[in-house]
């Protein structure tokens, strides 16, 4: 029992080290530090001007799949119900 104890503290604190007390022994987060730069990178490429075609094409498809889906689930409720006072 107590050697499962042990493997559960160390599956869970080894993130924390790596994530956060990494800097206790002078050693950079590399996980975090990683992730910083490949998030300032695509935020960088995601607001440049080259892309934004890119992201109303994406908002447009979006909207009409949103679109389709309301129109599809109001066609199969419409063909499943029966009008009140209709004759069985």
């Amino acid at each position: 029992m107590t050697s499962l104890a042990v493997a559960l503290y160390a599956a869970c604190s080894s993130p924390y080290f790596l994530l956060v007390e990494a800097e206790v022994w002078l050693w950079p987060r590399p996980l975090v530090a990683a992730v910083d730069r490949v998030s300032v990178a695509v935020w960088d490429a995601a607001r440049s001007d080259a892309v934004y075609p890119l992201w109303r094409e994406w908002d447009n498809a979006r909207h009409a799949t949103r679109e389709f889906c309301r129109d599809a689930a109001a066609l199969a409720l419409l063909l499943t119900t029966s009008p009140k006072g209709a004759l069985r």
